[in-house]
């Protein structure tokens, strides 16, 4: 239990934020899927609709602050190392 207004207030805080940051993180984990299952049906027209869906959503989530830029270069450059496989 927090002993001052203030600590009190953050921890509300880190409440809300840690909601937020598990949805955004949730669902850059769906969309990566998303392309995954495609490029393993070798569905390549899903697979291309599914990683701009994916690229646009990862990209988003670096100017909300839930990823690193070379994070989000990462994971979205492996994604399409996989689709441009097909």
């Amino acid at each position: 239990m927090a002993n001052h207004k203030s600590s009190a207030k953050r921890a509300k805080q880190t409440i809300v934020k840690t909601e937020r940051n598990r949805f955004y993180k949730t669902r850059i984990k769906n969309v990566t899927k998303d392309v995954l299952s495609a490029v393993e049906a070798n569905d390549k027209e899903k697979a291309t609709e599914a990683m701009k869906t994916a690229n646009k959503y990862v990209h988003h989530c670096i100017a909300k602050g839930i990823l690193k830029k070379g994070t989000a270069a990462r994971k979205v450059s492996r994604l399409q190392v996989k689709v441009n496989a097909l």
